[in-house]
């Protein structure tokens, strides 16, 4: 059993319970992790901070990573609550609906802006900001996809944008290693969240998955969660500027 007791990380994205960023903070918890749980502005105040009841001493803080003075006062405000930070996990992407089901060709400028705002560049103004707080070492860990890699119809920007969150995460392996920082990707398979309901032909892309994947079926959350917990560890320090697929062996076939 991996513990992590005396250890405190704070996670972006959670979404709603059905998402990979909330299963990660069920499983980090259950660890013994001390959590800060992150929610974009007012509105979704009250559904976060339900969401985290069953999580032993987990709190719930407003940040919009698209705002440095949110972020500069949230982790103002995590150095005051926790004293130190261990571990940070970046579940967050978005790109405007229409970009993502339009031709790639007629990508607008406004949502190739921000898709790479929303999903990379929050990455770095995170890691940032958390860095003060990892004054012994941490782990920094975000979500990424196959679309990162190869075409996959009807991910467009955001196949785009993944692949420049892998490459920031190398960057940011190299600038934050000398400090003991480890910063990883974790590229899951299709999972059934309610942000993969924005992408076209998500259910083919299920078969083709459970189709050719050498375990011959889809991932669950929790798998994706396990090897959370495992960056998060003291099992993982000699991993850094990796992109750790949970994907059932999709990503070794070549058809």
């Amino acid at each position: 059993m991996i513990s992590m007791q005396g250890r405190n990380a704070v996670v972006f994205g959670v979404a709603n319970k059905r998402s990979i960023a909330w299963a990660i903070a069920q499983r980090l918890s259950e660890a013994g992790a001390k959590l800060a749980i992150t929610y974009q502005n007012e509105r979704l105040k009250q559904e976060a901070h339900d969401m985290i009841v069953g999580l032993q001493g987990a709190e719930a803080f407003q940040c919009d990573v698209t705002k440095d003075s949110e972020i500069e006062s949230l982790f103002a405000t995590l150095k005051e609550r926790f004293g130190h930070l261990d571990t940070l996990v970046h579940s967050i992407a978005y790109a405007p609906a229409e970009d993502m089901k339009a031709d790639f060709l007629n990508t607008s400028r406004e949502g190739f802006k921000m898709a790479h705002d929303i999903s990379v560049y929050s990455l770095i103004a995170l890691a940032r900001a958390a860095t003060p707080l990892m004054n012994n070492g941490g782990s920094i860990m975000t979500l990424t996809y196959f679309g990162a890699e190869k075409v996959m119809p009807s991910y467009n920007v955001m196949g785009v944008a993944k692949a420049a969150l892998e490459a920031s995460v190398r960057y940011l392996a190299h600038s934050l290693g000398p400090k003991q920082i480890r910063v990883n990707a974790i590229s899951a398979g299709p999972i059934k969240t309610l942000a993969a309901r924005g992408v076209a032909g998500f259910t083919e892309m299920l078969k083709a998955q459970a189709d050719r994947a050498p375990l011959k079926r889809n991932v669950d959350v929790k798998e994706v969660a396990d090897a959370a917990l495992f960056l998060a560890s003291g099992l993982s320090t000699g991993i850094t500027g990796e992109t750790i697929y949970v994907d059932g062996g999709y990503n070794i076939m070549g058809y």
